[in-house]
């Protein structure tokens, strides 16, 4: 049995964190010693592992909430597993695919900032929209 403050150093879990997921069902609440300490053993060290690990590659906790009760259903069969991590992936394809747009409108914009004034630049030109005025304007409160 180990305290909070240990489970969070091996596993690199804050301690605030494994409460959390303590009180989102995620983690099943610990036995207390007689001082009253959360007492951790290796299962809740594993299962906050796969926790960490489901968080780190994206998914939710509702996500992670149905693959631990797969998880703890051995003898049923993996589509859903398969399912949401296939969901899973499309929304970090999703993302991806944002964050590709995002770079090509921020290198877009570089390419077309050649001013020398702030009054003339293309970047903020662009993130104000084109017939928008200058920001100076639109910080006024006339």
């Amino acid at each position: 049995m180990s305290s909070i403050g240990d489970l969070s150093r091996r596993t690199g879990v804050p301690v605030e964190t494994i409460r959390y997921y303590e009180r989102m069902g995620l983690l099943p609440e610990p036995p207390r010693t007689q001082g009253n300490y959360r007492a951790y053993d290796a299962a809740h060290e594993r299962r906050l592992a796969f926790v960490k690990r489901s968080r780190d590659l994206g998914f939710g906790l509702d996500r992670i909430r149905a693959l631990l009760d797969l998880a703890d259903a051995a003898d049923r069969p993996c589509g859903e597993v398969d399912a949401l991590a296939r969901d899973q992936l499309a929304e970090v394809e999703r993302k991806i695919a944002d964050l590709q747009a995002m770079r090509e409108e921020l290198r877009d914009m570089l390419d077309h900032c050649h001013s020398d004034t702030v009054a003339d630049c293309g970047i903020l030109e662009r993130l104000r929209g084109k017939d928008a005025p200058p920001l100076g304007e639109l910080s006024r409160s006339d």
